[in-house]
């Protein structure tokens, strides 16, 4: 029976033309992008518990090499387990004693220069070419006083003593989960994959492959390179006999986890201290020393450490820093790079076993027979 001229038409028919097409496929994007931010919005709701997880993901796939080494060697997987563990609580706590004990040792130093520093300062904009008044400087520190005086301060002090608790708690969980990765790390990775068989189980294992493969490239990279700033800085603030060299150090080696603004933050406290304890024409000399060492890591350390670990425009960089700052404070500024290098990584790995088979070939003895022996995550 023929179709009358004027019933509607058949809805194949009415998208199956180009603007019909466009209509799906943008009604398709609208429905992930819902979907994406219903996903983002749940994780947010736990934040403390996924980013005790996902740092001690990254600490796992750096460190994890020195367990697998340990039980290539005959010792068994529990011993070489809480060994390393134990290995890593020990280095932390030795660096905090030194710091500590070199701020201790310090402070009394650097009071002084700090209020010599200051004084200097107030004479520099009284009488220089700016001729601040003094009238100006008392009301600037007036202000100060009262907003430390002020409830406003101390709502944030409490804020701040929550904050602190918080920390505390995602320490504590990171040390728990990060014991378990080491020593489970395969068996909870294979559990993970047990419901999947045939082609989606090889994707499965080829993604981990490729995120293990990212990742403890990255952290190891990053990590050699923060090395590199904190000794270089360390050593040419110690030369120059700025107070707090030690602690300036390690600050420089944490923030050189955060790309592109963290080596900035550090060389800027470099740069402070150095001006108030030891006059301008030393910070002048920090800030030189800061940015001759950021060019050399830029331009030369960089490239050859990560190599082809974080294969991420600038831009990009830049807009996943920006969005894990806005979802996570700190630990999304310090994630947010790593991840998105992942999840590219495992984008162009999704539908094609042969990207997986060439980095194989073309990585080193070692990534290569982690890749063959299935899926070792995290470790």
């Amino acid at each position: 029976m023929n179709r009358d001229d004027d019933s509607p038409a058949p809805p194949s028919a009415m998208f199956g033309d180009r603007l019909g097409r466009l209509a799906i496929r943008s009604a398709q994007v609208l429905v992930a992008l819902a979907l994406a931010a219903v996903v983002v919005w749940a994780l947010s709701q736990v934040k403390l518990v996924v980013i005790a997880l996902l740092v001690a993901l990254l600490l796992a796939v750096a460190i994890g090499p020195v367990v697998n080494w340990m039980r290539r060697h005959g010792v068994p997987a529990i011993v070489a387990t809480w060994l390393t563990f134990l290995g890593v609580l020990l280095a932390l706590a030795a660096i905090v004693t030194l710091v500590t004990l070199a701020v201790r040792d310090q402070w009394d130093e650097l009071a002084t220069s700090a209020a010599q520093g200051l004084d200097e300062l107030q004479t520099f904009l009284t009488e220089g070419p700016i001729q601040i008044s003094d009238e100006q400087v008392a009301d600037v520190r007036g202000a100060i006083i009262e907003f430390v005086t002020s409830t406003q301060f101390g709502s944030g002090a409490l804020a701040g003593v929550s904050a602190a608790t918080e920390f505390v708690t995602g320490a504590l969980l990171v040390v728990v989960i990060l014991f378990f990765f080491l020593k489970d790390g395969a068996t909870i990775w294979n559990f993970l994959l047990s419901p999947f068989a045939g082609k989606r189980r090889a994707r499965g294992v080829r993604a981990g492959q490729t995120a293990m493969r990212v990742l403890g490239g990255y952290v190891r990279g990053t990590a050699i390179i923060a090395l590199f700033d904190a000794v270089a800085i360390g050593l040419g603030l110690a030369i120059l006999q700025v107070p707090l060299a030690l602690p300036l150090a390690v600050v420089v080696f944490l923030t050189a986890f955060v790309p592109i603004v963290g080596a900035t933050l550090a060389g800027a406290v470099a740069a402070l201290v150095a001006l108030v304890a030891n006059g301008p024409l030393v910070a002048l000399i920090v800030v030189i020393i800061v940015v001759a060492v950021n060019q050399l890591e830029g331009d030369l350390l960089q490239p050859l450490v990560m190599g082809q670990s974080l294969k991420l425009h600038p831009l990009v960089i830049l807009v996943a820093l920006t969005a894990g700052t806005i979802l996570a404070g700190l630990a999304g500024a310090v994630l947010a790079v790593p991840l998105t290098a992942v999840a590219w990584a495992i984008i162009k790995v999704w539908d094609n076993p042969n990207a997986d088979i060439s980095w194989r070939r073309r990585g080193s003895g070692t990534a290569t027979r982690t890749a063959a022996a299935g899926p070792v995550a995290p470790v």
